[in-house]
């Protein structure tokens, strides 16, 4: 958190000076070399090794996956008979979390079952977007992204920065 206020601070520090307190008409700002353009390739680059070290990470395990448009890779590799999740159900789940090295950091042996409501929020939009590709009873595996997950910071306890989740989980029940 630290980390991002002080780089927000220095961005802000960057604009005062670089305007001296003088209004900067947009397309003359963007003219002027502005971060934006280093910190959007920056960001692609980041994404693209992520992304390698994915694909990687799957050919090792010789794993089948489907890619979302986000960049969420999923396989159901177990098929329940109930029904499909929706918007605004209650969702129980038995997962175990592990880093893109192998080291598990999450699971519902060690915490209990993982429970909330999908669409609402406080989970990795990653997790909410791949159980609403789930029936209850599924079994599935995903490989979430950092910016799907955690991000540039973590969870500020066992999610490291930057961070690759990979999920193993079945749809216990759907309230």
């Amino acid at each position: 958190m630290r980390t991002l206020l002080v780089f927000i601070s220095l961005i802000m520090l960057y604009t005062l000076v670089s305007c001296n307190g003088e209004s900067v008409p947009a397309t003359e700002n963007q003219n002027n070399g502005s971060l934006e353009e280093p910190l959007i390739y920056a960001n692609k680059k980041a994404m693209q090794e992520e992304k390698q070290q994915i694909d990687g990470f799957i050919r090792r395990y010789k794993w089948v996956m489907k890619e979302t448009g986000s960049g969420l890779r999923y396989d159901i590799y177990y098929k329940g008979k109930g029904e499909q999740a929706k918007y605004g159900q209650v969702a129980v789940l038995r997962y175990s979390v592990r880093l893109i090295d192998g080291s598990e950091i999450y699971s519902s042996d060690q915490s209990g079952n993982k429970e909330f409501v999908i669409g609402r929020g406080g989970v990795e939009s990653g997790l909410e977007e791949g159980i609403l590709l789930m029936r209850q009873g599924d079994r599935a595996k995903f490989i979430i992204p950092s910016h799907l997950g955690f991000g540039l910071l973590g969870d500020q306890d066992k999610v490291p920065p930057k961070s690759t989740l990979i999920y193993d989980l079945e749809l216990l029940e759907l309230k």
